[in-house]
């Protein structure tokens, strides 16, 4: 069976928040549909469709640099901004450690790149700092976290290289 990275489409929204109401069961991260959708603006956001069914997801938005989307409220404003906010990364608990979150990452910032986005941000929660490091993100500690995303919620960014262009 064979797996695919695409965009999101109004189908897939029951499985994305079945998903996240799944990976954020033990917290108070959980946001729900509407406030997830109210983040999911068209070409950067994209779900990994394993066989039909939708084994992950990751949804990003311009966002501005050392700012974040307050949690379980729905995104007020469409932000024009040279950086890119990876909201939310969630792969299916059975398919997790196979390298399918990196591979969401890496296409999204693809995608960041090729769009001319300068940076990437996303705030690490649940102890995901590790994994954001070994994808290239830094600490922001000048960066305020909103409560909502818990303790130990740290703010992160990444330069993006310009894409090349074909010659």
């Amino acid at each position: 069976m064979r797996d695919v990275v695409r965009g999101v489409t109004d189908a897939d929204w029951p499985e994305i928040a079945a998903l996240e109401a799944e990976a954020y069961a033990d917290t108070s991260l959980v946001e729900g549909e509407a406030a997830l959708r109210s983040r999911a603006p068209a070409g950067t956001c994209f779900v990994l469709d394993l066989g039909g069914r939708v084994a992950g997801y990751v949804l990003a938005l311009p966002y501005p640099m050392l700012h974040c989307p307050e949690p379980m409220r729905a995104e007020p404003a469409v932000h024009r901004s040279a950086n890119l906010h990876l909201h939310d990364l969630v792969v299916a608990t059975p398919l997790r450690r196979r390298g399918l979150g990196t591979r969401l990452v890496r296409h999204l910032t693809d995608v960041a790149r090729a769009g001319g986005f300068a940076t990437m941000s996303l705030v690490a929660v649940a102890g995901r700092e590790t994994f954001w490091r070994a994808n290239g993100y830094r600490p922001r500690p000048e960066a305020p976290v909103p409560a909502g995303y818990g303790s130990g919620a740290v703010y992160m960014s990444a330069r993006l290289a310009a894409a090349r262009k074909a010659s």
